[in-house]
């Protein structure tokens, strides 16, 4: 996608990523919220893998996304809505199924742009430094895969 850019705040303690997607903000919304098209791009890397999401979008309602990583390992993230702003800004806990003391919070927040959505996506409160290290590793391989999605839904257009 165009305009690509990654960068965390490490002093802050957060994963920081920006793109821009020559979509409209409701295609990148979608993605984000729609449990069919999230199951479309939610995992590691270009190759699709079996993603099952269900999502109750309201403040308050929960969320749940199950997938498989490269090696095949299944993973679990849960949490719940704190803010939903359709088609600008989302914010829900994240924690894993296997930790779910460990809770940490993404925001998502989407601005139109010329030719497009510029998305702002932070992830923190994290429970420790490596959390955050991990988070950092693993968001960018995601981040592939919605920019793969996206870039669909822009030719499908």
């Amino acid at each position: 996608m165009q305009g690509t850019e990654t960068g965390t705040g490490q002093e802050s303690g957060q994963v920081r990523i920006t793109r821009h997607y020559p979509v409209a903000a409701d295609k990148v919304w979608r993605a984000w919220t729609d449990p069919q098209a999230l199951s479309q791009w939610f995992g590691p890397g270009k190759t699709p893998v079996p993603t099952e999401a269900e999502i109750d979008l309201r403040v308050g309602g929960h969320y749940r996304i199950a997938f498989s990583g490269h090696d095949g390992e299944a993973h679990e993230a849960l949490g719940h809505y704190q803010e939903v702003e359709p088609y600008s800004r989302l914010v829900f806990t994240w924690s894993w199924k296997t930790m779910p003391e460990r809770v940490s919070r993404v925001s998502i927040t989407l601005t139109p742009v010329a030719g497009g959505t510029q998305l702002l996506f932070v992830h923190d409160r994290f429970f420790n430094e490596q959390g955050r290290i991990n988070h950092e590793r693993g968001w960018p391989d995601f981040f592939a895969s919605l920019d793969g999605f996206l870039q669909t839904e822009q030719q499908e257009a």
